[in-house]
């Protein structure tokens, strides 16, 4: 197989988890690269995402390593012989790779669950509201690279996998734009909240005890638990986060959001008064 120059989010997760099936087995590289009679720089090559794993070699491997999860090695097998391409492929190298990889993690979760403090999740987001959000970057975007990242934007909105999100008042009270598209956004909320996928809680500005500022994230289910990602904002851009431990911290994170929110019918009561005021 050729290798990659640039590896995606989910070949690098590939990588991962084959690294650390073979140090839960206790194997080194060259150990692992006599089972498949290679040399230990493939194994390198494949832990790190810029080469492929064939399914022969991967369910060799995982035998080797002692793997018995049937259904983990298959959602691997999965992973590792996808040719597909996804509609995300089109804006390579035309837009920041980690908007390719967040795609390609929505396209390929089972569930979604987010909690927004700032801004109106992506997957909400009207089109005046997207374009007003990337129009405030710095430095400033052209006219190209606006146009694309709102498209892209839009693009990922046509999911229909079970979305529960967690929106805090601030982010529905922050205007990116004029009233009018303020009141729109709102009224795109409340639209998506009344569709069966879609699951719309508020977390009110006056919640006593809520201490939530830094649990935005995208908690993105994967075809087996062991596979689940979450997304957080860094100052580098997006990071995806996939430690067993970090994960736990990450799912008890949004339920304590959750149960600390109003609940579905209260909330829409609650963002439809916001856009009576406005």
């Amino acid at each position: 197989m050729p290798l990659r120059n640039e590896p995606t989010a989910r070949q690098l997760r590939l990588a991962v988890e084959l690294r650390r099936l073979r140090d839960a087995a206790g194997l080194t590289s060259r150990e692992a690269a006599d089972l498949l009679g290679v040399t230990p720089p493939v194994i390198s090559q494949i832990e790190s995402g810029i080469a492929g794993v064939s399914e022969k070699r991967l369910r060799r491997l995982a035998t080797h390593y002692a793997c018995a999860d049937e259904e983990f090695i298959g959602a691997l097998v999965a992973m590792a012989t996808d040719r597909t391409r996804g509609w995300w492929e089109e804006y390579r190298r035309r837009l920041p790779t980690s908007f390719l990889d967040l795609a390609e993690l929505e396209h390929h979760a089972r569930f979604l669950r987010e909690v927004a403090i700032l801004y109106v999740p992506g997957l909400l987001q009207t089109e005046d509201y997207a374009r007003a959000v990337f129009s405030s970057r710095v430095p400033e975007l052209t006219g190209e690279e606006l146009e694309l990242r709102v498209r892209h934007r839009l693009h990922r909105q046509r999911l229909t996998v079970p979305y529960d999100v967690v929106i805090h008042e601030a982010a529905l009270r922050i205007r990116v734009s004029d009233r009018a598209a303020a009141r729109a956004q709102l009224v795109r909320i409340l639209e998506a909240s009344e569709t069966d996928h879609v699951s719309v809680r508020v977390v009110p500005f006056d919640l006593d005890g809520f201490a939530g500022a830094a649990s935005a994230m995208t908690y993105a289910g994967g075809v087996v638990p062991k596979l689940d990602t979450v997304v957080r904002d860094g100052p580098h851009g997006a990071a995806f986060i996939d430690s067993t431990a970090q994960l736990g911290a990450c799912r008890t994170l949004f339920h304590k959001v959750e149960a600390a929110s109003l609940d579905p019918e209260r909330s829409r009561d609650f963002i439809n008064r916001l856009a009576k005021e406005l």
